[in-house]
């Protein structure tokens, strides 16, 4: 679950400048899942279309985006098959602190790849 070097040469620049503009909305999400005991591991989906995974938190057109973004988590993930069961102790093992790191799903096509960006500081 490292960062893909497909990842950082095609899309590392549009996903950090949207996360710029969301980052506080999505650490407040993410704190929300957690605080509510919806799931440890709070996923943010990252797709150029709308998917159907997790819920809507911002669709791009709203929010003058390039990215539609989502709001998920582990549990659905594995319930999607999107994570796969026997994949979950990796997953969390590399899962980075929630409330430093963003945890993205991005969905492009055919491309899809977890990537962890940390939020900005106060």
């Amino acid at each position: 679950m490292e960062n893909d070097p497909e990842l950082n040469g095609k899309y590392l620049g549009t996903i950090s400048k949207d996360f710029v503009v969301v980052a506080e909305t999505l650490k407040e999400a993410a704190y929300q899942v957690r605080k509510r005991k919806i799931s440890d591991y709070p996923i943010f989906i990252f797709s150029r279309t709308q998917l159907p995974v997790g819920m809507v938190l911002l669709a791009k057109e709203e929010a003058a985006l390039e990215w539609h973004i989502n709001a998920s988590y582990l549990e659905d993930f594995v319930q999607r098959q999107l994570v796969m069961p026997e994949k979950v102790e990796e997953f969390k093992a590399a899962y980075r602190d929630a409330d430093e790191f963003c945890c993205l799903f991005v969905a492009d096509g055919d491309f899809q790849n977890f990537i962890f960006i940390p939020y900005p500081e106060d």
